[in-house]
Formats: C-alpha cells, structure tokens, sequence
C-alpha cells in the first residue's frame, strides 16, 4: 500500500503542477498556439505515478480488484496518458484543463474509499476484454469531454465572444475534427472489446454482465450511426455534440450502472 499511495501523492502534485502552467498559458493566449514542454513532462511524469498507484491497487493480494473506485482511477490514468499524447500533437490544451482535475478526483477517491467488489482470477481472453474496453471508455470520456467544449465553443461564438474563445481553443474545425478522430478511434476499440466479450465470456449474468453488453452494445450502435451520418450527409455541430452525449450517456448507465448497484445497493 505505501507504493500506492506515494504514487498517488506524486501524481496528484504533477498533475496540479501540470494544471497551474496550462491555465498561465490559456491566460497568456499561449495555449492556442502549443502546449508548453513543461505542461508534457510534468504530465506524462504525473501519468506514470498514477498508473503505477492505479496497478498497484488493481493487481494485488494475487488477484485482480476491479472496483469502481479501482477500475475509474485505472480509466482516468488512460485519459490523462491519451490527452498527454494529442496534446503533444496539436494545441488541444483545453482538454487538459478538464482531464487533470477529474483525474485528481479519481485518484483521492481511489485511496480514500476501499471496494468492495470480489477480486477476480483473469484469462487472456477476458483479460483481453478488460483493456479493450477501459481504452475505449477512455476514448469515449475524451470525446464526450472534447463535445463538451465544443458546445461551449459554439455557445460563446453565437453570443459573439470570439475573443475568449479565441484564446481558449483551436479553430472550430479542428475541434470537430478531432472529436471524429477520438470517435473513430474508440468506436474500433468497442468493436473488438465486445466481440471479445462475446467470444471469451461463457456466463453473463454473473455480476451484470448482461446489463453491460446490452448498454455496451446500444453505444455502439448510436456511435456507429453518427460515424455514418459524419461520413455520408456530413453531420456537424449541435448533431455531432447530441450523438456524442447520448452514446456516452449509454456507456456510463452500462459500465458505472451496473457496477454502482453491485457494490453499493445489493
């Protein structure tokens, strides 16, 4: 345990360090060119303390604990890795500013409160299962993040706030674009996270199984349409923001739903 928590501690402080240089850069107007060199090392340094807490309190006692509160701080250290990366890419600052706080979240929470769920023996099949779909939900928590600024983007620019907006975040366009691209990416992950659950799990309705693939499978039937309706009749804006929310609305009641009723409610 004391791996887990001075991880932890060390994770937190780099990402706040992480947090304080990107908002001086939003102030400055310099987020919208790059992000900073100091802002990537602080937080992919602040990454790999929170994946080793986060490793530390799945994988341990010879078994793995894949809680709520384990399994989220184990999501959050994947968002903050794949923002870490688009970050380093393209000047997408904004989303750090909305991913490190949450993460902090989750890692307090994760050493504050012990699960209760059943630890569990994995094979490479559902172990295979298992990291598909926490990259894919991390995705998804990134393009619903990325939608959430992008209305807000769309608000401040019909009430003609352009200058703050201009500060803030890149080109309309390239929020868009960017959205699609996160949608792309965790839309194939989902695809192999489910044909996996279906090829390797023998039982679902064990521990709600059945509610996860339903939800699971609802999501990636709204992704796939608005993937198709982006490609074939060119949906944008208020469209793309509403299927967003709603498939990642259905992620969350299947993966959080069922999970918080297990450890808390029965």
């Amino acid at each position: 345990m004391p791996i887990t928590l001075l991880s932890g501690i060390a994770a937190i402080a780099l990402y706040l360090l992480s947090f304080g240089l990107q908002s001086q850069s939003v102030r400055t107007g310099a987020a919208r060119a790059k992000t900073d060199g100091r802002v990537l090392i602080l937080g992919f340094a602040g990454v790999a303390a929170h994946i080793l807490s986060a490793w530390t309190l799945i994988h341990r006692d010879a078994a793995y604990h894949f809680g709520l509160t384990e399994i989220s701080t184990l999501i959050f250290a994947s968002i903050a890795l794949l923002t870490m990366m688009s970050s380093a890419r393209r000047p997408i600052g904004s989303l750090i500013l909305g991913v490190l706080p949450l993460a902090i979240v989750t890692i307090v929470v994760s050493l504050s409160i012990r699960s209760t769920y059943p630890a569990q023996q994995l094979g490479a099949g559902i172990a295979s299962h298992v990291i598909l779909s926490i990259l894919a939900y991390s995705l998804f928590t990134l393009a619903a993040l990325q939608s959430a600024f992008l209305a807000f983007q769309n608000y401040q620019l019909k009430h003609h706030h352009v200058a703050s907006v201009m500060r803030i975040f890149p080109p309309l366009q390239e929020m868009e674009r960017l959205l699609f691209e996160l949608l792309w990416a965790a839309q194939i992950l989902l695809s192999l996270a489910i044909a996996a659950g279906f090829m390797f799990v023998s039982d679902f309705t064990t521990q709600g199984l059945a509610h996860k693939m339903f939800f699971s499978v609802l999501a990636w039937a709204v992704f796939a349409v608005l993937l198709w309706g982006r490609h074939q009749l060119g949906w944008r804006g208020n469209t793309a923001i509403k299927g967003t929310l709603t498939g990642f609305v259905f992620l969350l009641l299947g993966f959080y739903g069922s999970k918080f009723v297990l450890e808390f409610l029965l």
